[in-house]
């Protein structure tokens, strides 16, 4: 999973696409970004009124990509989007 595929996997979740921003910064949603300084990095937050927050930097697009999948994949879970499938084992 990159910067190109991860809309998409959220998109397959009901991740409603208005609130994620991928390489810009977008208040009232998750944001990914590629920042070059201190060093080259990606950075995931929530950005709320100008502000910042659950600001994580991952030296990995990859592994940016998959810490923001699974926040948001978890939320989807929360709030009861998706689950378990019927018929499967608990």
């Amino acid at each position: 999973m990159n910067t190109d595929s991860i809309a998409r996997w959220l998109d397959t979740l009901g991740v409603p696409p208005e609130v994620v921003s991928i390489g810009a910064e977008a208040d009232n949603a998750w944001c990914l970004m590629r920042v070059e300084e201190p060093e080259p990095s990606w950075e995931v937050f929530w950005r709320e009124q100008g502000n910042r927050y659950d600001w994580a930097r991952f030296t990995n697009e990859q592994v940016a990509c998959h810490y923001l999948f699974g926040r948001l994949a978890w939320a989807q879970v929360a709030r009861g989007a998706v689950g378990v499938l019927p018929g499967a084992r608990t």
